[in-house]
């Protein structure tokens, strides 16, 4: 299974300078790495990047990120994956650049 994080340019280049990746500031504050599955991911880009003109989406396999993997209910409702330590560049088995929040469905493989 995959699950998906959204990252800004320069987060992704902090990603893999370090080999991993501690999280976003929002991140750090919620305790947690938000992600997303790949139906979340459209509305996860529209509700948080929508202004940002370029984002880097990073697939994930869940299967290498253990128990630290949880799937908990949002405020706004669905169930959403968190992961509670930083994310391993080993876990990433994809990234693509993408033009905007209103392209992220287009330009992700489906499943």
């Amino acid at each position: 299974m995959l699950i998906y994080k959204i990252l800004l340019p320069n987060e992704w280049a902090e990603f893999q300078a370090a080999g991993r990746f501690d999280g976003s500031l929002f991140d750090r504050d919620s305790g947690f790495i938000h992600c997303s599955s790949r139906a979340q991911v459209p509305g996860t880009a529209a509700r948080v990047f929508g202004e940002q003109p370029l984002l880097v989406v990073v697939t994930l396999d869940a299967s290498m990120l253990g128990d630290v993997l949880r799937w908990e209910e949002a405020p706004s409702g669905g169930s959403y994956p968190h992961v509670y330590a930083a994310l391993p560049a080993e876990a990433v088995s994809g990234v693509y650049h993408i033009a905007g929040a209103a392209r992220v469905d287009e330009e992700l493989p489906t499943e």
